[in-house]
């Protein structure tokens, strides 16, 4: 049991980017990257992949939660192409 002092252990978060099949980068959060892009290859989770089929998961971060997730989100999504490709290739040359 947890006094109220101390925080309880939050899983852990991430953004992710993944490349659709016509190039273009899709970037969402989720406790589960590799799960959520099973779902995004199926044809579920996000009407993006409708007009072009998910094809790679490029790139993760960890977050420490969901909040500091979407903070990122928000901040990747608003950078431009390019900056996101070279987050994909630093993430690729790890």
């Amino acid at each position: 049991m947890t006094t109220p002092s101390e925080s309880p252990v939050s899983k852990p978060w991430f953004v992710y980017l993944v490349r659709a099949a016509n190039g273009s980068l899709y970037c969402g959060v989720s406790d589960d990257p590799v799960r959520r892009f099973a779902k995004h290859q199926s044809g579920k989770g996000a009407r993006f992949f409708l007009s072009s089929p998910a094809m790679a998961l490029v790139y993760t971060e960890l977050c420490r939660d969901k909040s500091e997730a979407l903070r990122q989100e928000r901040l990747i999504k608003k950078l431009r192409k390019s900056a996101k490709e070279c987050l994909v290739a630093s993430y690729q040359s790890d």
